[in-house]
């Protein structure tokens, strides 16, 4: 199969690396892309776009970003990289200017952060006995529980930094809104969509998780923005 001269990047969010994609990513490739996952540290919103920039820089071509959670932010600033060519939100946060993370949440209250709790060196971890239902309840128990124990906590500065200039207000995008969200609230996801003013949006029957609970419609949506540009 020739492939298709569009790369698509999946950046992913907190709480796991570019790994929760792995329901994904085979279908994209089979599809004829370039599919790229990053590997993000978490450890501040610019160090995380910085190293998905560094990514965008290593292809050739133009580039889909596909930001789910915590990874619409970074999404949003990467995004301002001439070689990106649109922008995919999976149950993601979508900032404008001045906006952070934090802010973003304080809207309404989430079941799911009732499960999250700091270590000594600021980082935040989900409790893992409460993992599944708090981010992943529509997951069977072994998939939930690979992700539970395999989590990458994300640093605290990431929920304060604050967005600059976002990508989406200079680029088409998409945006997915997972209905039964625990972790950011589907009201929430609604009024970040609705302000992108995307090509599409779509609600999932979903979790958080919904790259890992429902992969099929995920990658079609996906795929339905890449043929698009």
């Amino acid at each position: 199969m020739e492939q298709k001269d569009l790369t698509i990047i999946l950046v992913h969010g907190a709480w796991g690396d570019g790994s929760h994609w792995q329901y994904i990513i085979p279908s994209l490739v089979k599809a004829g892309y370039k599919v790229r996952s990053v590997q993000n540290p978490l450890t501040s919103l610019q160090d995380d776009i910085d190293k998905t920039k560094d990514l965008i820089d290593a292809q050739e071509g133009k580039v889909l970003l596909v930001g789910h959670s915590y990874g619409g932010a970074v999404i949003s600033g990467a995004g301002n990289h001439d070689k990106v060519a649109g922008l995919v939100y999976i149950a993601a946060f979508a900032p404008d200017a001045g906006d952070s993370l934090g802010s973003l949440l304080g809207r309404r209250e989430s079941p799911g952060g009732a499960s999250i709790y700091p270590d000594n060196k600021g980082f935040l971890w989900i409790k893992y006995d409460e993992f599944k239902s708090a981010f992943c309840q529509d997951l069977d128990d072994e998939k939930a529980l690979v992700m539970a124990l395999s989590q990458k906590p994300i640093h605290g500065q990431c929920f304060g930094d604050v967005a600059g200039e976002p990508a989406w207000k200079i680029r088409p995008s998409w945006y997915q809104i997972s209905s039964n969200d625990r972790m950011i609230p589907a009201e929430t996801e609604k009024e970040m969509a609705e302000r992108l003013q995307p090509k599409k949006i779509i609600t999932l029957d979903a979790g958080h998780a919904s790259l890992a609970s429902h992969p099929e419609e995920v990658t079609q949506f996906i795929l339905e923005a890449a043929s698009s540009l």
